[in-house]
């Protein structure tokens, strides 16, 4: 176990990665500390009050961990290709009684200098950042506060410019990953670069600590990833289903009932390239969707929250990664260290 990782309480080097949106709990992040692993709270779509909320319920567990926040890479949307994505997926709002005409277009940044401030006057042990690199300023203020700083990356350049504003690790993230795309170019879909080749370019531009994620599904995969450099793996898809997740009933169902779908990397929900399961959302719309992130996530959060609140699976983003047929209902803990087991 690397150093760095090893002082966080890590015995097992496979990590619970953040999954913003609802998946990822308190109760999940502290069943993956108790577990030897390290878990994040995801601070992507909370006000900072809320996030405040939930470091508070894990640090009273008394427990190592981390918190992962969106940094500010705006994909501007453009106004009228956002009015004909409005018009064109409106049968789907219809469906729920949802008036999309309501919803302007927002290009907001989550709070991003509020969740920095609040980071600042109340350290955490880790704070890790995906879709942007942050100025080298943040980045030292949290060292100096006595965070560890991660980046996530997905390319041999991005974990250049991260090594150059002097983060301590990278995440290196594959194309196979569940979920945004942690590219710094969200206009242009992620290359599909196999992990292990993934994690040998990576290491030709940097010396620092490379934590593994995108589709580990299986001992074997986290072993590969290991035996390819990287002193650890992260994991999200494989806890989907753990029985510390948040995700809604119809997400449930549609990964326990996943023989008919695959996954694909859609625009369809967010405007930002994410790889999910298959459904009449993604079918419809990965082909017409606009670029355009934050303001293609406003728009369609409307018909998600009507659709999970209907159980209907066809109309939610189920976020997942090319190992989400290895999901298992289990606790949390069990399913990382099995996960490990080989490594």
């Amino acid at each position: 176990m690397h150093s760095t990782l090893a002082g966080l309480g890590m015995t097992i080097p496979v990590l619970a990665a953040p999954m913003a949106g609802g998946p990822t709990t308190a109760k999940l992040v502290v069943a993956a500390a108790q577990a030897g692993s390290l878990g994040f709270v995801a601070a992507g779509y909370k006000p900072p009050d809320v996030l405040a909320e939930q470091i508070a319920e894990v640090r009273s567990a008394g427990v190592q961990f981390g918190v992962n926040v969106f940094a500010p890479t705006p994909v501007p949307v453009d106004a009228d290709a956002y009015a004909q994505y409005r018009r064109t997926i409106a049968p789907e709002a219809e469906r729920y009684q949802v008036d999309l005409e309501r919803v302007p277009i927002t290009e907001d940044n989550d709070y991003w200098q509020e969740k920095v401030d609040l980071l600042l006057a109340n350290p955490v042990p880790v704070v890790s950042f995906t879709f942007g690199v942050p100025e080298a300023s943040v980045i030292a203020a949290l060292q100096k506060a006595g965070s560890v700083v991660a980046q996530t990356v997905t390319s041999a350049p991005e974990a250049q410019l991260a090594t150059e504003r002097e983060v301590d690790l990278l995440l290196v993230q594959a194309s196979a990953a569940g979920g945004h795309s942690g590219t710094l170019t969200p206009e242009r879909l992620p290359a599909e670069v196999p992990l292990p080749q993934l994690l040998k370019e990576v290491a030709t531009v940097t010396s620092l600590p490379l934590i593994a994620a995108g589709g580990l599904g299986t001992a074997d995969d986290v072993a590969a990833a290991l035996g390819a450099g990287a002193v650890a793996t992260a994991v999200g898809t494989a806890l989907l289903c753990s029985q510390e997740s948040g995700i809604s009933a119809p997400y449930r169902k549609a990964l326990a009932e996943a023989a008919g779908r695959t996954t694909v990397v859609t625009r369809a929900f967010t405007g930002r390239p994410a790889r999910g399961l298959t459904n009449v959302f993604t079918d419809r719309y990965t082909a017409v969707a606009p670029p355009g992130y934050p303001a293609l996530h406003h728009l369609t959060s409307p018909i998600r929250k009507a659709a999970a609140a209907a159980g209907d699976p066809e109309r939610i983003n189920l976020w997942a990664g090319t190992g989400y047929r290895h999901t298992r209902s289990e606790p949390a803990g069990r399913i990382l260290a099995g996960l490990a087991a080989k490594a």
